[in-house]
């Protein structure tokens, strides 16, 4: 598990490893989620990128009958 310091300006720096595992890049934008007792970093990604990650997915599913 890595850890960071929180500077004296409130600035965080996310160590290397975990860069290099997300493909995270300088500039690219992160959403930040105050979750119960923790912070959630999400890297936010081009939309371009998502195309097809829903590709397989169950659309058969219970639907009330107002619902198309």
């Amino acid at each position: 598990m890595a850890t960071l310091t929180i500077s004296s300006k409130y600035q965080v720096a996310i160590p290397k490893e975990i860069r290099e595992a997300l493909h995270l890049t300088p500039g690219q934008k992160v959403q930040v989620i105050a979750y119960e007792d923790r912070l959630e970093l999400i890297p936010v990604q081009p939309l371009h990128r998502m195309k097809g990650f829903l590709e397989g997915i169950d659309t058969e599913v219970p639907r009330e009958g107002d619902r198309v």
